[in-house]
């Protein structure tokens, strides 16, 4: 398909959807997941082009680029900010350790909670990783089990699964989850939509600063550009170690998160970025 089918074809699954979104949510329609990034501006232009009914809402942090906050809130004043009970500081001395890759239980804590008992809308693309490629337009959470399906699927027994969600259950569709990111730039710019000014600076994606699934290249950034967030972190490895958290025997909490931000296993960061130094200093 090219972009302009991609765009019908969206619009469509959100008009086929819609009658199940009002009738979880009669007010506000679909729950739309916000972050400001360009993927999540495409959806809500989609959502918009194609008149249905939502409520954009996004999910703060507490490690949050400024920029994106400043660009939403001057860009999209009608989506709902929604601030944490518990920053994501204290949230790891909770969990007894720092978010990781394979781990990422800031998502389930910061992200994934909201949206429960209604039609969630996502940004998200198969394009975008191996594990988004699984995903299919419709993923339902019912009872604790997951499905992928496409909505002429999930609508044949749709009936049923209305009638089960409630508590943390969720239904979530994706209306551009088969768009490339080249699909979603020449939305946005054919639109003439603004988009945040982190891209323009380098950067990728605009999500949490020193998200554990950014590049340790964007991770070197965001400790240049926010050293605050840097210095949390670190008091927040020396609180860890306080309460026990052994980090490996780390020497401290600097060794500690540069470790952290590698993205590498405790063997091989010290194997690539401890050892290696020793021999080039020799």
């Amino acid at each position: 398909m090219n972009l302009s089918e991609k765009i019908d074809y969206s619009i469509n699954l959100l008009k086929k959807s819609e009658k199940m979104a009002l009738r979880l949510d009669p007010e506000n329609g679909f729950y739309l997941a916000f972050s400001g990034g360009k993927d999540s501006q495409a959806l809500y232009h989609i959502a918009k082009m194609s008149g249905v009914k939502f409520k954009a809402h996004m999910n703060l942090t507490s490690v949050d680029p400024p920029e994106v906050i400043r660009f939403v809130k001057k860009y999209y004043p009608d989506v709902e900010l929604i601030k944490p009970q518990m920053s994501i500081y204290d949230m790891a001395i909770k969990e007894k350790m720092l978010p990781t890759q394979t781990i990422r239980w800031c998502c389930r804590e910061f992200k994934e909670v909201s949206g429960a008992g209604k039609i969630t809308l996502l940004g998200i693309r198969k394009q975008e990783s191996t594990r988004r490629a699984k995903r299919e337009e419709v993923s339902t959470l019912i009872g604790g089990k997951k499905k992928e399906e496409y909505f002429d699927q999930f609508s044949q027994h749709n009936e049923s699964m209305i009638t089960c969600v409630n508590g943390k259950d969720k239904i979530m569709i994706s209306p551009i989850i088969h768009w490339s990111e080249k699909n979603v730039w020449d939305f946005l710019n054919g639109m003439n939509i603004q988009h945040c000014s982190l891209y323009d600076e380098g950067y990728t994606r605009i999500g949490c600063i020193l998200c554990p699934m950014a590049s340790i290249k964007q991770k070197i950034r965001d400790c240049n550009r926010f050293p605050h967030v840097r210095k949390k972190w670190i008091d927040t490895i020396n609180r860890l170690i306080k309460n026990g958290y052994r980090f490996n025997n780390m020497p401290n909490a600097e060794f500690a998160f540069n470790w952290w931000i590698s993205g590498k296993s405790f063997d091989k960061f010290y194997a690539d970025d401890v050892l290696q130094q020793k021999i080039e200093f020799k």
